[in-house]
């Protein structure tokens, strides 16, 4: 069957009942004295992100290289006659974005500075060493400056006549009804994955597109954040969180949530969450949902296994089929503590996808 494609409008009405509590929760007093003070690891700022990426490619040296002006693309290029993808976005949340580069995933990340997109001519540098003959999907994070970058390199591609189309992930429903509102968040991960295995088989440009678009469309995801992170260029606190509190739907750079209140138990947590994904989604009993728990950096496994023990219990209690999961870190912002859970909502073409081989640093399927 087909996969049941949201707009963004469907449950737009559950979704407002369900975030309502969240939304009229006050917001805490931070105490003076409560600024974080930066202990990393690095040496000179302005390094930072060369000698990340140079120590990253040795660390994987038969899955990716440095290539060209600071790209990261696969160790050994797919055959000729094939989709290329290619993503974009800023450094200081790995793995992600380049942890996908590898076989059944993407072929080159153009990575930035810290929290920033990367230029224009880098990116169009990327499309033209990842075309393979077959044109090339560009898959970009809502987030204004990746967007606006990669509205730029559109356009250069355009000039130069390369066959280029894009992908927009939006799976953040803390940004309202409104989904070219919506930040991406560790939603991009699904659409990787699906548009990837597609590449791989030797799939057309336009059917790439079109099982990426159909996982975008079927995917939210909703943040909570419960200590914040320092920049590590700057040691500034990205935001401000009082220790007892926790903020629902902040955003990956610490941008505002829909709700600061009391830190609430795991339970409690998973459930406000999850119930507003639902509905966001409209998932009816009997669908099958993928679920990815993404650690924000600093939350520990322990924790995040009891909130997916939750998520599994309240899926079957509503007669949701939980059909494939993953639990981890993907995407982080530095020492963040905190977590991002999604739900994307599968059919057969989907879920073969995602079983599809891969092979990349931080995720791979055999």
């Amino acid at each position: 069957m087909g996969a049941k494609v949201i707009d963004g409008q469907g449950g737009s009405s559950q979704t407002g009942r369900a975030i309502a509590a969240v939304r009229e929760s006050p917001r805490g007093e931070l105490n003076a004295g409560d600024a974080m003070k930066m202990k990393k690891f690095i040496n000179r700022p302005e390094k930072l992100v060369a000698e990340l990426l140079e120590g990253f490619v040795l660390s994987q040296p038969a899955r990716v290289s440095l290539v060209g002006d600071r790209l990261i693309a696969r160790a050994r290029p797919k055959p000729a006659g094939r989709v290329a993808i290619v993503t974009l976005g800023g450094s200081g949340h790995e793995p992600g974005l380049s942890g996908f580069v590898g076989e059944g995933l993407l072929d080159i990340s153009v990575p930035g500075e810290i929290f920033a997109a990367p230029g224009a001519p880098r990116c169009l540098q990327a499309l033209r060493l990842a075309d393979r003959g077959c044109g090339v999907l560009l898959i970009v994070l809502n987030h204004a400056g990746d967007v606006l970058q990669a509205r730029i390199t559109l356009d250069l591609a355009e000039r130069e006549s390369l066959r280029v189309r894009p992908v927009i992930t939006r799976d953040d429903i803390s940004g309202g009804a409104d989904r070219n509102a919506r930040r991406g968040l560790v939603g991009f991960l699904p659409v990787y994955k699906v548009a990837g295995a597609a590449a791989e088989q030797g799939r057309s440009l336009e059917v790439c597109l079109d099982v990426a678009q159909r996982m975008e469309s079927n995917t939210r995801t909703l943040a909570v954040a419960v200590r914040a992170a320092t920049h590590p260029a700057t040691g500034e606190a990205i935001f401000e969180l009082g220790d007892e509190e926790m903020e629902i739907g902040m955003g990956q750079h610490g941008e505002p949530g829909i709700g600061r209140m009391a830190l609430k138990t795991a339970d409690e947590t998973a459930d406000l969450m999850l119930e507003a994904l639902l509905a966001d989604l409209d998932v009816r009993p009997g669908e099958e949902l993928l679920v990815i728990l993404n650690g924000a950096g600093a939350t520990t496994l322990m924790e995040l296994f009891i909130i997916f023990r939750r998520v599994h219990r309240l899926l079957a209690d509503k007669g949701i089929r939980l059909i494939r999961s993953a639990v981890g870190e993907f995407v982080t912002t530095q020492e963040q503590a905190g977590f991002q859970l999604m739900i994307s909502r599968m059919d057969p073409e989907l879920t073969a996808l995602w079983d599809a081989p891969c092979d990349a640093p931080y995720f791979t399927v055999r």
